[in-house]
């Protein structure tokens, strides 16, 4: 299981003043510096401490003003956009699969450098969260942990096995470091599970997992199996949070 993405402190109050605060501007393509002035958020009847805090660290957040500026469903999509420029995963025509895809950027994301539509499906989001339509994929609303869920996936890809496993999927937060780690290699676990099952020779891994040492065995496991293996933290990772990625290159097949 996964929480929002808006944070396990966040109300709906919240993300409607976000969004009645926010201002889009700036150019898509000048990078996330688009915002100069500092937003101070005053604590208001009702709302924790907690929930101001993350209220205004979002309308701080360069990539939340420029996902909302550049029509990105969150500001996850960055992450995805910075690895895929890096280390080249994402190209035109592959087949995609999005783990825990709410709310919908890395799906934008993948539509967008594979060239999936309507016409030709090639993207395939699940998540139990609900989540708006993103044109040219796919989105099953269901978790991913249910026992028909890898086989709900391929039948979304027209019995195709995807090029690709992307996980964003990440259990909700303790706030307990280490029980909060524990939780999230558990998924990713499973995430690897049915990426080995389903992806062909030469396919690509991409799992998000916190800071605090990867499991030895799940490692061990990954090198055996793929070509190369790398710990990522994309740019627009904040720096403060211990989330990092997990990508796996080049399946052995």
């Amino acid at each position: 299981m996964r929480g929002c993405r808006t944070g396990p402190t966040a109300t709906k109050r919240d993300v409607a003043e976000m969004a009645r605060r926010s201002k889009s501007g700036g150019s898509g393509s000048g990078g996330p510096n688009i915002r100069n002035m500092y937003t101070k958020v005053k604590t208001a009847r009702g709302r924790k401490l907690s929930s101001t805090l993350w209220l205004q660290r979002q309308l701080n957040d360069p990539y939340v003003q420029r996902a909302r500026a550049e029509g990105y469903a969150s500001r996850a999509a960055y992450k995805l956009l910075e690895m895929d420029d890096r280390y080249g995963i994402l190209k035109p025509g592959q087949r995609i699969v999005d783990l825990g895809a709410a709310p919908g950027g890395w799906c934008q994301v993948a539509v967008a450098r594979t060239g999936s539509s309507a016409d030709d499906m090639r993207v395939v989001g699940i998540d139990y969260l609900d989540m708006d339509p993103v044109a040219g994929a796919t989105i099953l609303k269901k978790d991913f942990l249910d026992d028909d869920a890898p086989d709900a996936l391929i039948e979304a890809l027209g019995g195709h096995k995807p090029d690709i496993v992307l996980s964003d999927m990440a259990a909700p937060t303790t706030g307990h470091r280490r029980t909060d780690h524990i939780r999230t290699m558990a998924l990713v676990e499973v995430a690897l599970d049915f990426a080995l099952d389903v992806l062909p020779k030469g396919g690509h891994f991409l799992a998000k997992t916190f800071q605090g040492g990867t499991e030895g065995e799940l490692l061990a496991q990954m090198k055996r199996e793929f070509t190369s293996v790398h710990h990522v933290k994309p740019p627009a990772s904040r720096d403060g949070s211990v989330e990092l990625y997990l990508l796996a290159k080049g399946r052995k097949g």
